[in-house]
């Protein structure tokens, strides 16, 4: 039976469980990722770190991948139920030469999914498309590779615990893990550390009974929001599915965005790191940029994706990055991957250093006003069409814009941005200004170009 192509994406492999992902297909992805191994490896006895979140398919698809892995010739390193970030930390800390993580991340529980990398990373873009070329080829390595388990989780704990330098403060938190994985592992290391947890959902169920993992929609977050208030605990703190995204409430109830996270994340790095360049996607907040430039950082903004933002910090040397979305990269005392324990563990940080509440910390950002994320259906054939089409309506009447991932058109004081998702078939829309009047007058501008582009190209 074929591989329904559509489940390589740009940065992982997904799809729905028992018609694009059966068990046969995680199994010649195991051998597909086995063969990149042991083809990266010439002459070496390979294995590759297995991890799995907590959906119902996510056993039957472990015991596949671990197969297919051994089918190549290739080891498997069965580390259990764990966030994603753990697989990462495997992949860096243990002598293996690969990863697998089976998560469905923040999509529904019929949805599952697949993070792999060969060496330390996860594939994207053309290196995901080679897996699947090799697969749909038939082209594999064979060999009769073993299965072992191995413990992460505790490894990591102590890991992160010798890493952080805290001060003497310790603020009481609320936790939702919205019963993905970053529960198990957030909850006791931070209890650890002496502070005072109140967890929310953290037992994993990958039916998610209680409101769908992922942090990025409001809804989601109003449990958190509402046990912050009741016991005027000092913050939440909200996991995906998979927990390599972390949401953020302050002690007023407050919703810290991904660019709000990173301002705060940015400043006390700097002081520890002057100079370091910091990255951001093309969707955060112009004060982000303004303000890792203020305090003697170099801002850097790029396309969004946790592969291609990993990428884009190994080129650079950047010491931080972070994505609207909540995905927070930390190379500074860290290892360059997206962990939203690690990100939160930091933040903590910040707090056990000073007896001002969170919502302060940000008081001296410039206010400005912003428009939520807009979603413009679109087919798959033609959203980058009309995002080139944009582009050059722009550039013909002399505008500025920045094109590293779609079109953010800048204005002295605001920007418009579309770009093609690189997941769904719609077009992304955000704004910012100064002004609300002037937020109105950039929407207008940037959103008749779209139609206009729409238009023409009979979308």
């Amino acid at each position: 039976m074929p591989i329904n192509p559509h489940i390589f994406r740009e940065y992982d492999i997904r799809g729905l469980v028992d018609k694009d992902l059966t068990e046969d297909v995680v199994r010649q992805l195991g051998r597909g990722l086995g063969t990149m191994v042991r083809r990266a490896n010439p002459g070496k006895r390979c294995s590759v770190a297995v991890g799995r979140d907590a959906r119902e398919s996510s056993v039957r698809f472990r015991d596949a991948m671990c197969q297919g892995l051994n089918e190549a010739g290739v080891d498997a390193v069965d580390i259990g139920m764990v966030p994603t970030p753990l697989c990462y930390f495997a992949a860096n800390t243990l002598p293996v030469d690969g990863l697998a993580q089976i998560t469905g991340s923040h999509n529904p529980p019929e949805y599952n999914g697949f993070k792999v990398g060969v060496g330390k990373t996860t594939l994207h873009g053309t290196e995901i498309q080679e897996l699947r070329k090799l697969i749909e080829r038939g082209d594999f390595e064979k060999g009769e590779g073993k299965r072992r388990e191995q413990e992460i989780a505790g490894p990591y704990q102590d890991y992160v615990r010798k890493n952080l330098r805290l001060g003497a403060r310790r603020p009481r938190i609320v936790i939702d893990a919205g019963n993905g994985v970053g529960g198990i592992v957030a909850a006791p290391l931070f209890k650890s550390l002496g502070f005072h947890v109140t967890g929310l959902f953290l037992e994993p169920d990958g039916t998610f009974p209680n409101h769908h993992p992922d942090p990025t929609v409001l809804e989601n977050v109003e449990d958190l929001r509402k046990k912050v208030l009741e016991l005027h605990a000092d913050l939440g703190l909200a996991y995906d599915g998979d927990a390599d995204r972390v949401g953020v409430i302050d002690e007023k109830g407050n919703v810290l965005w991904g660019d709000q996270i990173m301002i705060l994340l940015s400043r006390e790095l700097l002081r520890e790191q002057p100079g370091a360049p910091i990255i951001g996607e093309v969707k955060c907040s112009m004060t982000l940029y303004d303000d890792i430039a203020k305090h003697g950082g170099k801002p850097i903004m790029w396309k969004a994706g946790h592969s291609l933002i990993k990428a884009k910090m190994k080129e650079t040397g950047a010491a931080l990055a972070g994505e609207m979305s909540g995905h927070i990269f930390f190379a500074n005392r860290w290892f360059g991957f997206d962990d939203g324990v690690y990100a939160s563990a930091r933040l903590l940080e910040i707090l056990t250093k000073t007896d001002a509440p969170l919502s302060s910390l940000l008081a001296d950002v410039p206010k400005t006003f912003i428009s939520p994320e807009i979603r413009v259906d679109c087919t798959e054939e033609k959203k980058f069409q009309i995002v080139d089409e944009v582009k050059r309506h722009f550039a013909s009447g002399n505008y500025e814009f920045v094109d590293v991932d779609g079109v953010r058109v800048t204005f002295p004081d605001g920007w418009g941005l579309v770009r093609a998702s690189n997941t769904q078939a719609i077009l992304v829309l955000r704004f910012e200004a100064k002004t609300e009047p002037r937020l109105a007058e950039i929407r207008k501008l940037v959103e008749g170009a779209v139609h206009g582009a729409m238009a023409k190209l009979g979308a």
